[in-house]
């Protein structure tokens, strides 16, 4: 086994809703140890401007890059829409985003060619997943919604809530009007609603989960490179770093993944030089 396929995976995001990716990457990828980072100092990248999103990204980035992982994953559909190229050019490691498999996935799921977008403003505002999907299906309809709400509605638990229930009612309205048969889930939180989703939606709705979708091409990625974790017997293992508030993140984090993530590492991110 090479040194660089020993290294980890990284994998960052604007706070906690990131850990809704390591959660798939783990079950993808079970062998795999990652670094997670959660910019939870300057949450939420969703209502900040392209010029901030692509600055706060490439601090993540190299504050990634020095713990030697072997990719960086962008978690945050923000950063992925507005990022993802400055990322490419300016890092050494291999970097994916959450964007453009989850649309891949989308074109190859929809029947009728409409499908609808859920993510945040900054995310809808960017076109980012309406670009994709038409480089890979000029025939596809999107139809996107921003649901500035859903965010703090489900930091706050009320994952079951019918006020949940009901914002949701009222966000996914005219995309059904329009006849979609595929949902993006374009923001790491909204997979902790998929139940509420679904029951909306309506069985006939495919939800397309971009966290699993990117997992999936890292792993063909990786595995194509010669660098997927296979020798490894134990289980990976998540190291989190944050950048504020390491104990209100650590009482939150086992909602979005699924199980204890143990403490997190309170860090400053390295400032950016010309690189």
């Amino acid at each position: 086994m090479s040194r660089r396929t020993a290294r980890p995976i990284g994998i960052f995001d604007s706070g906690l809703g990131g850990l809704t990716v390591v959660r798939a990457f783990h079950q993808a990828l079970p062998r795999e140890d990652i670094v997670y980072l959660g910019d939870t100092a300057r949450v939420p990248y969703g209502t900040k401007s392209p010029e901030t999103v692509i600055r706060f990204a490439c601090e993540d980035a190299l504050f990634l890059e020095r713990q030697k992982v072997k990719c960086v994953v962008v978690a945050c559909n923000t950063a992925s829409a507005w990022a993802l190229n400055v990322l490419e050019e300016q890092f050494k490691v291999p970097v994916f985003g959450v964007i453009h498999p989850g649309a891949r996935a989308a074109v190859e799921k929809t029947r009728n060619q409409r499908i609808g977008v859920i993510a945040t403003a900054a995310t809808i505002r960017s076109r980012a997943y309406q670009v994709a999907i038409a480089e890979l299906d000029k025939k596809a309809r999107v139809y996107a919604k921003a649901c500035p709400l859903l965010v703090p509605l489900i930091e706050e638990g009320w994952t079951t809530h019918r006020i949940t229930a009901e914002v949701l009612r009222v966000y996914l309205a005219p995309l059904l009007k329009e006849k979609i048969d595929t949902l993006i889930l374009g923001c790491t939180h909204y997979p902790l609603i998929k139940h509420l989703i679904r029951r909306i939606a309506g069985p006939r709705v495919v939800l397309v989960d971009s966290a699993e979708s990117c997992a999936e091409l890292v792993s063909q990625r990786l595995a194509a490179e010669g660098l997927l974790q296979t020798q490894q017997t134990r289980p990976g293992r998540i190291y989190p770093y944050v950048t504020d508030a390491p104990e209100q993140f650590e009482a939150l984090a086992d909602r979005f993944l699924g199980f204890p993530i143990g403490q997190a590492w309170k860090v400053e991110l390295p400032a950016l030089k010309k690189r």
